[in-house]
């Protein structure tokens, strides 16, 4: 059966992330093996142990203090909302903070001296902002990207693009046979409204 639309049969381009992620991930993996084994021989493996604990417990008081904080946000919000007050919108680069003191926090959970100090990184002010700033510029260019308009414009773009189906704009009318016990037209019917 042939729809009568032209499908191609070049392959599609990979994304760069879809292209460099694997090898910079195993590199990343290696690398973080390799930073272990180096501290293991310089500091014995007991202190490399003390270090990987005491990093994954300082990164759950971390996110633990963060998601607090979070909490803490959202009840206000929600207090300020039900006193008929306007919630106070973050300023720029301030709303993600406690998003990225998770993921620093995540981080300093992750077996990993390399883990360690980007999380430790992310936990220094400017650089959280400028992490901050930089992800919610990049996820801003991608949604723009991705269908110019509105959420629900890109998720109907992102479903009319899939390959095994067809989306067909319309609505279904019933029409009911008139042996089925249709109501009289003519028939008394009461109001909509009180």
């Amino acid at each position: 059966m042939t729809t009568g639309v032209p499908t191609s049969t070049a392959p599609r381009r990979r994304s760069a992330a879809r292209t460099f992620l694997p090898p910079a991930l195993a590199a990343w993996l290696i690398l973080e093996i390799w930073l272990l084994t180096v501290v293991a021989r310089a500091a014995g493996g007991l202190a490399v142990a003390a270090l990987l604990l005491g990093a994954m417990v300082f990164g759950a008081v971390v996110i633990k203090r963060a998601g607090r904080r979070a909490f803490g946000n959202m009840t206000r919000s929600f207090q300020q909302a039900q006193a008929g007050v306007a919630p106070a919108a973050a300023p720029p680069g301030k709303g993600s903070g406690n998003g990225m003191t998770m993921l620093a926090g995540l981080l300093l959970m992750m077996p990993g001296f390399l883990s360690d100090v980007a999380g430790l990184l992310l936990l220094v002010p400017p650089v959280r902002s400028w992490v901050a700033r930089r992800t919610e510029r990049a996820v801003e260019r991608r949604i723009a990207a991705a269908a110019p308009g509105t959420f629900g414009n890109a998720f109907q773009q992102a479903r009319i693009h899939q390959p095994d189906g067809k989306i067909v704009q319309g609505e279904v009318v019933r029409e009911d046979r008139p042996d089925q016990g249709r109501p009289d037209p003519d028939a008394y019917r009461p109001p909509l409204t009180p």
